[in-house]
């Protein structure tokens, strides 16, 4: 085929996640050339083992892992390529109670999604998979939509029915160069020639990495080795279900009338740790059986005929894995029209259909089908652009990839990386630290007689009665919040009023000293962002986010500026220290560090302005997240030690407390306050999460969503987010299934422990097929699915905990 001089859409990587790609946006009637530097699959799609699991603790990869098997499903019918795709099920083991509590609550997170999980006895999963041995097996869950396939014939056949819809796909042209001009991209350079683009997407597997930081885009991951050994046949039957043996960190599939037998070993070995050799096309490491071993030691007792099996072959294939085992997809914040999909942590043959499906909506419509966050390349930050930093939190990853997934559970390696001025203040106080971004927080104040660390499980945790002290501290006397890791941004110039204005719901032209709390929408009225503005000038805005959405929520704004528009975003975070100063005693300590009148007359909740503590200018917000009367006091980082110190000075004889970020979360579910990414996100809108107060539909101001929200407005909505308690000790963790009148409506999607209560609590939407309202949620009986038991659950809309909002403006 003849090099062609330009293409629309331009795809490196011929792997299944670039082939998948390919196909779907040939099937959108796009002009797409997908470029492979060798031959199809000859990256890491190959040697892939090739199971195909759905459940994950997202809805929505869970549905897109749905969404493959409903591609494998019917690609061979269409394409006339043998796909190997088997639907034949997939069995997980339990092998202590510990272990059997979280397949009971992946059954419930299953429930929750749709997904048909069933739990099995040990003598039931022994008959589904004659070939094991169950004599320490608790109990085991089955998926009967789960399946296997053969990785180079999927990609053949998606290959194939990308170019019966016109798609161009080009072996033995290796991509040298990306080319871009005055920072965007213009096309790419191949030996053959220069092609140019509108959009390049990135599918290159483990040399995604290096391709992208040619053009200053982060993708952080690394190649691990990864081993699976093939046994001879010796009489296994095709249709048996694949196999995950958590407890054992090892999984199994039929392979020919015998095993493939692999797993995750905690201590991995990482590859080409000084670049991938060229080539390396179809090529495999050597055979590591001395690594191997481990893994053999801790599947004999399982597959007892293994002992007496031959081994065929032992693979040993290099693949790329991230930092939190989740895959990479989405259009890169550094560079416009550059769109990633990397990183799928041996799971890309599962992800393959969705994933593709996913991006090639992205790169058409500019926007994924639903929201992807938890894979989305916005998630990551600046630790990620450190590729020593990404490889040791990748190999914990990996190392973790079948153990324990423990609630609240914390990474360990790369820490600490960025630490508050305040962070030896805090550790010598007790602290108990948590990692966000790279950020230390702390989580809980350990006492003199506490085991300052966490000890993890899915009962009370050790740190519940701390997290309760400082809880009651915030609701009876005064609590201290670290919290310099929030992204701080500042928006000025002639037009920031004006740009804020259109990508903001709620209302921005309020006088200087205005806080204002608002969503941003995208054109489905879908929630992009949640965050707190300050108006600090005329021409300036001062606006504070979550730790975790600092790369997504600028990235959101900076490219949402309308065109000629004369305003700048700048990325203030490590300039501002952030101390919250939160309780009913809160007043009486600041009025005691601060000549400043800030009484309620004087400053109002919702105001912010400049005062003076112990020499040093700081911003006070009067807002809470929290429900209690207090202040985020935003101060340049030299001064935070210096009114850290006063603070505590005078709180002293106040019983002001240090508090972390567990008590946070037991504050804010008790007063019903959102979180994104849990609770909202661009799949819900404000009138669905109770947030329409904050939209400005009354005025006639025009804003991006403003048309979608009044649609709905119009039609109605059919689903709306509610606050539910359970009496008794029933524990909370988030996705358990929703009952409304014994059917199923929806999920939790946060829950903890109300300690002013004494109860558990969760949020989540009640959903249905038809348009509802609040009387319709409020007049059902509920219960709640926790671990596959039902328990009676009471539905509320207002808070908890101060409904008439008294102690915030006290």
């Amino acid at each position: 085929m003849t090099l062609p001089s330009s293409s629309k859409i331009i795809i490196i990587g011929g792997g299944i996640i670039g082939c998948s790609t390919a196909y779907h946006l040939a099937q959108m009637g796009q002009d797409v050339l997908l470029l492979e530097k060798a031959q199809l699959t000859s990256g890491s799609t190959w040697h892939a083992a090739g199971l195909v699991g759905q459940l994950r603790s997202s809805a929505n990869i869970t549905q897109l892992l749905g969404y493959s098997i409903d591609l494998y499903n019917k690609l061979e019918a269409e394409t006339g390529l043998a796909t190997g795709w088997k639907m034949n099920g997939g069995l997980r083991l339990a092998c202590n109670q510990e272990r059997w509590t979280e397949v009971q609550r992946q059954a419930t997170t299953a429930h929750s999604f749709g997904l048909d999980m069933q739990l099995l006895t040990p003598q039931e999963a022994q008959d589904l998979w004659p070939l094991m041995d169950i004599g320490d097996v608790v109990g085991a869950a089955f998926l009967p939509t789960d399946g296997q396939a053969s990785p180079s014939d999927i990609t053949q056949a998606l290959a194939k029915g990308a170019r019966a819809k016109g798609a161009q796909l080009l072996e033995n042209t290796p991509v040298t160069e990306i080319l871009t001009e005055k920072g965007e991209i213009t096309g790419v350079r191949t030996p053959q020639g220069d092609i140019a683009c509108e959009k390049l997407v990135l599918c290159c597997g483990q040399w995604t990495r290096t391709l992208a930081k040619s053009i200053g885009v982060t993708v952080p991951l690394v190649s691990v080795e990864h081993q699976y050994m093939i046994t001879e046949a010796f009489g296994v039957p095709s249709d048996l279900p694949t196999l995950r043996d958590p407890d054992r960190l090892t999984y199994y599939k039929e392979e020919v009338g015998g095993l493939v037998m692999g797993g995750y070993e905690p201590n991995g070995i990482p590859w080409a740790q000084n670049g991938i050799p060229d080539p390396f096309d179809f090529q495999l490491l050597e055979s590591n059986f001395d690594h191997f071993e481990q893994l053999v030691e801790l599947a004999l007792p399982r597959v007892p005929a293994l002992e007496t099996t031959g081994i065929k072959e032992l693979i040993n294939g290099p693949e790329s894995f991230t930092p939190d085992g989740n895959f990479i997809l989405g259009e890169a914040p550094e560079m416009a029209n550059v769109f990633v999909g990397a990183g799928f942590n041996a799971f890309g043959i599962a992800s393959g259909g969705g994933a593709g499906m996913a991006l090639a909506e992205w790169v058409a419509k500019g926007e994924p089908p639903y929201d992807l966050w938890p894979v989305d390349i916005r998630r990551f930050g600046r630790p990620h652009t450190d590729e020593d930093w990404v490889r040791a939190r990748t190999m914990e990853a990996y190392g973790k990839h079948y153990t324990m997934a423990w609630p609240s559970e914390e990474h360990s390696s790369g820490r600490p990386c960025r630490r508050s001025p305040l962070y030896g203040a805090l550790q010598s106080s007790g602290a108990v630290f948590g990692e966000k971004l790279g950020w230390e927080r702390p989580n809980w104040f350990a006492q003199a007689d506490e085991a300052p660390h966490d000890i993890y499980t899915f009962d009370r945790p050790n740190w519940h009665a701390p997290v309760g002290r400082e809880h009651k501290a915030a609701r009876e006397a005064a609590v201290l919040f670290d919290q310099t890791s929030f992204a701080k941004f500042i928006l000025k110039g002639p037009d920031a009023e004006a740009a804020l204005s259109w990508i903001a719901a709620n209302r921005v032209d309020k006088p200087v000293g205005t806080i204002i709390y608002t969503q941003m929408l995208n054109d489905h009225g879908g929630i992009e962002c949640d965050l707190t503005c300050v108006r600090t000038a005329q021409d300036e805005y001062y606006i504070v986010t979550g730790t975790g959405f600092a790369t997504h929520d600028f990235n959101w704004i900076s490219r949402n500026i309308p065109e000629g528009m004369n305003a700048q975003l700048v990325d203030v975070t490590s300039s501002n220290a952030v101390l919250s100063l939160f309780g009913p005693k809160a007043r009486e300590i600041l009025e005691q560090c601060t000549r400043d009148d800030v009484s309620h007359d004087d400053f109002a909740f919702g105001q912010a302005r400049t005062i003076g503590i112990a020499g040093c200018p700081v911003l006070a917000l009067r807002i809470t997240y929290v429900g209690e009367l207090g202040w985020e006091l935003h101060l340049p980082t030299e001064y935070a030690l210096t009114v850290f110190n006063a603070l505590h000075d005078a709180g002293a004889p106040h019983g002001l407390r240090n508090a972390g970020y567990r008590a946070i979360e037991t504050l804010r579910l008790e007063k019903g306050y959102r979180a994104w990414s849990s609770d909202i996100g661009p799949d819900h809108t404000p009138d669905e999460a109770g947030l329409g107060w904050a939209v400005k539909m009354k005025s006639n101001i025009p804003f991006k969503g403003r048309e979608a929200v009044q649609a709905q407005r119009d039609s109605g909505v059919k689903k709306i987010m509610a606050t539910f308690t359970c009496a008794g000790d029933v524990i909370l963790s988030g996705r358990e299934t929703i009952y409304r009148n014994g059917e199923r409506c929806g999920w939790l999607s946060s829950a903890g422990f109300g300690h002013t209560l004494g109860k558990s609590i969760g949020m989540g939407y009640v959903r249905s097929d038809e348009t509802i309202d609040k009387e319709h949620v409020l007049s059902g009986e509920y219960e709640l699915e926790v671990a596959t038991r039902r328990v009676k659950a009471e539905v509320t809309f207002a808070p908890l905990y101060d409904p008439k909002m008294a102690k915030v403006k006290s």
